[in-house]
């Protein structure tokens, strides 16, 4: 199969590698469409990616084969998922297939997405899932339950791609959210549920959190993760205290509040693989695989109720070659609240 390979040096190249050999308990994927992460570059570009192993994570496709112990879906069944790219020979989504056990993908119901949307399901949204629900991050009220009452989230960099998902997921909770974005996506932000946006930029942006939620907000989603942003994520945080989840490390100085905890979340501990990762090993984590597979089954009844919506496309032409013009695209910064795709 065609494949975008990473290659020694912090480069990638498309070109011949295996159909990656299914166990009993997998199933392989023709895929159709590919989405593109921040995650896929920095693998090229720093000591995280494997040499060898095949870059992606976000696929929507076909089931071309299935394990005999699966029975969860069927050959012709349109799936989307998400893989962890750039560390497995076979594993990686930027190719004509895709491995992935059976339990980690859902069933795209007919007449809903299109391959381009779904895609859009992957990364970003496991990560949202992973941050709001499991017991050990946020550990909030999953949906289809309601939270009770009015409680204020914050979710910083709400026009993100985890941001857009996590105030979805929020609104469908029962949660009320305060996010922030830049004026131009105050739109988008308020159409996925939020109740409240600010600009990032503002100096006064902690002061009218504060005020517009009544200096309540206890958990904190920032789905950045800067030295700026885990700032403001800290200080927008109630008298009280509270916890505040990052996609990444949290920054030595960035608050002195002792009454604020920060914790990370990664979305790869959710696909019950060990790998490792600069400076630190990840041992297989049953729990955040088992939690990640009794929410996917509740996905495919809220894409089909409407309660889930897509990603903004950014259709990028040029397919898995064009990829090595995506990624520095997204380098540069020019990505703003879409999520460029691929077609295969």
């Amino acid at each position: 199969m065609k494949a975008v390979v990473l290659e020694e040096g912090h480069r990638v190249s498309i070109k011949d590698h295996p159909v990656p050999p299914i166990g009993d308990n997998d199933v392989l994927v023709k895929t159709v469409s590919v989405a593109q992460n921040p995650t896929d570059w920095k693998h090229v570009d720093f000591p995280v990616g494997i040499p060898g192993s095949v870059l992606g994570c976000d696929y929507s496709g076909t089931v071309v084969k299935a394990g005999k112990n699966v029975s969860t879906v069927n050959v012709g069944d349109h799936v989307a998922g998400f893989v962890h790219g750039a560390a497995f020979p076979d594993e990686g989504a930027y190719a004509e297939y895709v491995k992935i056990a059976a339990d980690l993908v859902w069933r795209v119901p007919e007449n809903t997405l299109s391959h381009d949307q779904a895609a859009t399901f992957g990364c970003a949204f496991w990560t949202a899932v992973q941050a709001l629900y499991h017991p050990t991050r946020l550990g909030l009220v999953e949906p289809p339950a309601k939270a009770s009452g009015d409680e204020w989230i914050f979710v910083y960099g709400g026009s993100s791609a985890v941001g857009q998902f996590a105030i979805q997921l929020l609104h469908l909770s029962g949660y009320k959210v305060i996010t922030t974005a830049s004026p131009r996506n105050f739109a988008l932000v308020k159409s996925f549920g939020a109740d409240a946006v600010f600009d990032y930029r503002d100096p006064e942006v902690v002061s009218k959190i504060k005020a517009a939620t009544g200096d309540a907000v206890t958990k904190v989603f920032d789905a950045i993760s800067e030295e700026s942003t885990q700032r403001i994520s800290a200080a927008s945080v109630a008298p009280s205290g509270g916890k505040v989840v990052l996609l990444l490390r949290s920054k030595p100085g960035v608050t002195d509040r002792t009454d604020v905890e920060f914790d990370e979340t990664l979305i790869y501990t959710a696909l019950g693989r060990a790998f490792a990762w600069p400076s630190k090993h990840y041992p297989v984590s049953e729990e955040d695989r088992a939690h990640m597979v009794q929410f996917l089954k509740k996905v495919p009844g809220l894409v089909k109720e409407g309660s889930l919506k897509p990603l903004p496309v950014k259709l990028w032409e040029g397919g898995l070659s064009a990829v090595p013009d995506g990624l520095q695209y997204m380098r540069e910064g020019k990505v703003t609240a879409e999520k460029i795709v691929y077609r295969v």
